[in-house]
């Protein structure tokens, strides 16, 4: 009871002191405001990114992975990039009908090519659409959802048909205000026919996901040539089998390429686990460096704090005389100034916060970063900065409670 009453004390004191000197306070604060902030802000971009690419930008779908020729899921190397160039060749339509028809642990499998074209409908025109080629199966491989009209079938794409699947932004471009199924437009001058189109996906970083034609691959190779920079979309069974799969594909495809056992693999298989990783692996160099410049604000912080409750101490040192000669302990006036510098720093934490949250409301709705603040970084930045102002009030405390009582009463105000 004693221990409770005592620390509500100390804490009223420490928040007066705080009012009393707000300028000071302010100034004192500086370091360990713009370090909470600085490390705050960090983990909020970090963590919006991280739940951004997770949830828009590698969405395969239900136990979906690719197959590709090659995937930097790190740092991009231009020699190593020279290199995969001259040994992985292009994945090709026989490695896929192998595939197809040997794999076990697979539900689905389907091709897919693109580029960019024109697209015209009538005096209308757009530069740089994708123009996508895939199987019929792509709508569920790639994670299409069609509002309207439908997708197209096996034998349109076996056929060799001019039919168009148009995404959010095509059809807003050319048919604004009409329903785009059954109308004609022009793909680099040949005319196809939209049989149907997509649910708007968004945009990521500011890049709209939806200015896109899917069209059969047949047709996509007709225009194009099948000698193009091709991958394999895949869905495994189900979740249990999803590791084995991959494993199946990448034992099926070696074996048709010949590969030598002890040689890497002259493709690439890639996943929403792998490229988050491989993006969660960025961050935390990221966040590395900025727990070292953080440290150093801290640390900065931290000293201009242990000098002020060092000027504290000597302000008061009658006050400390009073109190020990009335009955206070050395550590009860070692809890007072110890707690003092705690809500100090702490209160430079908070401040830096809500500063970071300010920020973070800025970025969100002015750019097209997403930040967000996890609960876990007002936390850590709080109790971080609380943790500084214990530590560096340690010398300036036990400096507080050795005041010989005698003395401190005889000292000067």
């Amino acid at each position: 009871m004693r221990f409770s009453a005592s620390i509500r004390e100390a804490f009223a004191i420490a928040m007066r002191s705080l009012r009393s000197s707000k300028l000071r306070s302010f100034l004192t604060l500086l370091g360990i405001i713009l370090a909470t902030m600085t490390l705050i802000s960090v983990m909020g971009v970090i963590h919006g990114m991280n739940r951004y690419i997770a949830e828009k930008v590698i969405d395969f779908g239900a136990n979906g992975f690719m197959v590709v020729r090659m995937a930097f899921l790190g740092d991009f190397n231009p020699k190593k990039f020279l290199a995969l160039q001259r040994k992985n060749p292009q994945l090709n339509r026989e490695e896929y009908a192998f595939l197809k028809e040997r794999a076990t642990l697979l539900k689905d499998i389907g091709i897919r090519a693109n580029t960019g074209a024109a697209v015209e409908y009538k005096n209308l025109r757009e530069e740089g659409v994708s123009i996508v080629g895939g199987t019929a199966n792509m709508i569920t491989l790639a994670n299409v959802q069609a509002v309207g009209g439908r997708y197209f079938s096996e034998s349109e794409d076996r056929t060799h048909k001019s039919v168009a699947f148009i995404g959010h932004d095509v059809k807003e471009k050319f048919f604004a205000n009409v329903d785009p199924v059954g109308k004609t437009l022009s793909i680099q001058g040949r005319p196809f026919e939209v049989i149907g189109y997509a649910k708007q996906i968004g945009s990521v970083f500011g890049e709209s996901q939806d200015n896109y034609i899917h069209i059969p691959i047949e047709t996509f190779f007709k225009m194009y040539g099948s000698r193009r920079w091709i991958s394999f979309a895949a869905q495994a069974r189900d979740y249990a089998t999803f590791h084995q799969a991959q494993d199946e594909v990448r034992a099926l495809l070696r074996a048709y390429r010949h590969v030598n056992p002890k040689d890497d693999d002259n493709f690439a298989i890639i996943n929403q686990e792998s490229i988050a990783n491989a993006w969660e692996r960025l961050t935390g160099v990221i966040a590395a460096t900025a727990i070292a410049v953080v440290s150093v604000f801290m640390v900065v912080g931290g000293v201009v704090i242990m000098n002020i409750m060092l000027a504290v101490v000597t302000e008061r040192t009658q006050e400390i005389g009073i109190r020990k000669s009335i009955g206070a302990r050395r550590s009860d006036i070692l809890q007072q100034f110890l707690i003092e510098s705690a809500v100090l720093s702490g209160s430079g934490g908070l401040l830096g916060v809500f500063i970071a949250w300010v920020i973070a409301l800025l970025v969100r709705n002015f750019t097209p970063v997403p930040m967000q603040l996890p609960y876990s970084a007002i936390v850590i930045g709080v109790g971080l900065s609380a943790a500084v102002g214990l530590f560096f009030g340690i010398y300036p405390a036990r400096q507080a409670a050795k005041l010989d009582p005698i003395e401190a009463l005889r000292a000067e105000k």
